[in-house]
């Protein structure tokens, strides 16, 4: 699996342009944590977390569909949200997501890698510069 480089990763952080104010952050644990704590520097906005699984760490199923593993214990009710992740493979773990956060104002997606609203490459499977 190729990797990029964390300069090349964060270069693209520092261009990507956001169309929407957003009243928080909400990242996908574990994968989306570390990218929404370099958005977080960048856009100076909340951040929470949303505790979902569904691959294990070499990226293979865990389960037969997402997984909520601990309760939703923020507001996001009439908010405009970022949803973050590092990697949109299929979409399963966003829409599950996405259908948590029903109630928000608007609800825009953000990954790494992948098929978002906003997208820092969406490119074959790569390993990220901070995963050891």
């Amino acid at each position: 699996m190729d990797t990029k480089s964390f300069d090349a990763v964060m270069q693209r952080f520092r261009e990507i342009e956001f169309h929407e104010d957003f009243d928080m952050i909400v990242a996908i644990a574990n994968g989306g944590i570390i990218p929404a704590a370099i958005l977080n520097q960048r856009l100076n906005t909340e951040i929470q977390l949303l505790k979902i699984n569904l691959r294990d760490p070499y990226q293979q199923p865990k389960y037969d569909s997402p997984r909520l593993i601990s309760p939703v214990d923020f507001d996001f009710k009439d908010k405009t949200v970022l949803l973050v992740e590092d990697r949109i493979k299929t979409g399963a773990t966003v829409k599950f997501a996405i259908d948590l956060l029903q109630g928000a104002r608007q609800i825009k997606t953000f990954a790494v890698n992948g098929n978002a609203d906003y997208a820092l490459f969406n490119e074959d499977c790569f390993k990220f510069p901070w995963i050891v």
